[in-house]
């Protein structure tokens, strides 16, 4: 059943600096909708913000009667993504941390794990429970991967040699070992590599758990972060999770394809998120690269995915502050409709999958058309037997056994034009089990609930559209503005 009352949430991410610039800014985000603020602490073996400095802006955030907590940085990220108007935090471990050894034996900082980041990250968090931190993401990026579609982990001689001793390889292991990642082969080395450091940055997660048990630890998934990033998704279900999301600037977010990746990492990820402890990843960065209005169009997805968290971020560098006069209405907006329909599961016959080898080493394009074909869909945690299904390269080159029709680039390329006419194709197999779906050739999201006998619709167009929803022998007009998730009912 869908939930009754309230259950959707508004969180901002801000940095001290940015509170004490401003002091009406704690003001402006509490009344948009905002009741959670989170406040960059820790930074990959820094103090930039001490505790003392951070422990005055949740006293002003809890005296304001918002919740206060606290954004911790434990391992550092590849490139500058913090955007500070000031450039002054560092931007890399300090001098004592080591160093990365990517596959293609480049060095670089962050996204690794050697001694000492875990005793200090949680030494880190015993110093915030102590000012009275009840609640902690770990942000920027707990991964072991450069970026999406990288297969992570360091290939310094130390963890070449622990991982051969491991699993008795021989010599060239190194040698074999980074041959086959960069074939992106998923042969048994290569298994038990992404396995050996999913259970490192887990061993990771869980001695910071233990070392301040008063905090409830999250952690932040990156856009379709899974194992071969180090992130073991099932070891993080009972977690606070932040699901992944890319699409930072206006001209990532809006092709169609953009807003449908998006949506499928989303999906993807909440595979393993409880959906009262999701958080998505509201991002834009650098702070004013996505348009309010774009910013208030991703808020669709978490309600799409019934990710009951919506976590507002930019770096160090807040919003424009006109933003939140356009976010306001669009964060009740979304509230409403997602309190309509959370806890239910959409249905349908597309099947959305993202299986083994994509996960252990897919280069992470996923085939995500589909879902703005106008057809209902259903998230499949194992292959699925029945309907159509869209496979990414990496899964389409696995062995498949699982009944569904299969739809893959190699069988069908993926342009709205050909998902399209797919549509039409199958219309006739849809009337007859009964199947809602979108009559016009209309870039949307179709998110059916037989249990509520209502779809979410979610327009993907720029300007307003008129689509009709042909179910059982009989049309449903719909009539949504630029970019508007809207409610059907009477399905």
């Amino acid at each position: 059943m869908a939930a009754k009352g309230p259950v959707r949430r508004y969180h901002a991410c801000l940095a001290p600096d940015a509170l004490e610039a401003d002091a009406g800014l704690l003001e402006v985000v509490r009344d948009a909708g905002v009741s959670d603020v989170w406040v960059a602490g820790f930074f990959y073996g820094h103090w930039h913000y001490t505790p003392e400095r951070i422990g005055v802006q949740l006293r002003r955030i809890e005296k304001l009667g918002l919740r206060g907590h606290v954004v911790q940085l434990p391992l550092g990220h590849p490139g500058d993504s913090l955007g500070a108007a000031t450039g002054q935090p560092p931007l890399i471990p300090p001098a004592h941390w080591s160093r990365v050894v990517r596959a293609d034996g480049q060095i670089g900082w962050g996204t690794s794990l050697h001694e000492p980041a875990t005793a200090e990250n949680s030494e880190a968090l015993r110093r915030l429970g102590a000012i009275g931190v009840r609640a902690v993401f770990l942000d920027d990026d707990f991964r072991l991967a450069s970026g999406p579609g990288s297969i992570g982990g360091c290939y310094c001689p130390r963890h070449i040699e622990d991982f051969r001793r491991l699993h008795g390889y021989g010599a060239s292991c190194g040698e074999e070992l980074r041959a086959a990642v960069g074939a992106r082969s998923l042969n048994g080395m290569v298994r038990a590599w992404v396995d050996f450091h999913c259970d490192r940055l887990s061993e990771c997660f869980g001695a910071m758990q233990r070392a301040e048990p008063r905090i409830s630890l999250g952690v932040m998934v990156m856009y379709l972060g899974a194992e071969k990033a180090g992130i073991r998704l099932s070891d993080y279900r009972n977690a606070p999770f932040r699901v992944g999301e890319l699409m930072f600037r206006d001209r990532e977010f809006e092709p169609v394809k953009g807003k449908t990746d998006e949506l499928f990492s989303a999906l993807f990820h909440r595979r393993f998120a409880q959906p009262g402890v999701a958080y998505s990843e509201t991002t834009a960065f650098p702070a004013d690269a996505l348009s309010a209005s774009n910013l208030a169009a991703k808020l669709a997805i978490s309600t799409l995915a019934d990710v009951r968290n919506t976590m507002f971020m930019s770096g160090l560098t807040p919003f424009p502050k006109a933003h939140w006069s356009v976010l306001a209405p669009a964060m009740r907006a979304q509230a409403a409709l997602h309190a309509e329909f959370a806890g239910l599961q959409p249905a349908g016959p597309f099947r959305h999958y993202w299986g083994e080898a994509s996960r252990y080493v897919g280069d992470d394009p996923p085939y995500s058309l589909f879902l703005a074909a106008g057809v209902p869909f259903s998230v499949c945690d194992a292959a699925p037997e029945t309907g159509w299904v869209f496979l990414s390269d990496a899964d389409a080159g696995a062995a498949w056994r699982a009944g569904a029709q299969v739809v893959s680039r190699r069988t069908r390329p993926e342009t709205l034009r050909e998902l399209f006419a797919l549509k039409r194709e199958i219309r006739g197999e849809l009337e007859a089990a009964g199947t809602p779906y979108i009559v016009e050739d209309q870039p949307a999201v179709l998110a059916w609930y037989p249990e509520a006998r209502g779809a979410l619709v979610w327009n993907l167009a720029e300007q307003g559209v008129r689509l009709t929803v042909r179910t059982r022998g009989r049309d449903v007009a719909v009539t949504a503005g630029p970019l508007e998730l809207v409610k059907v009912t009477g399905l």
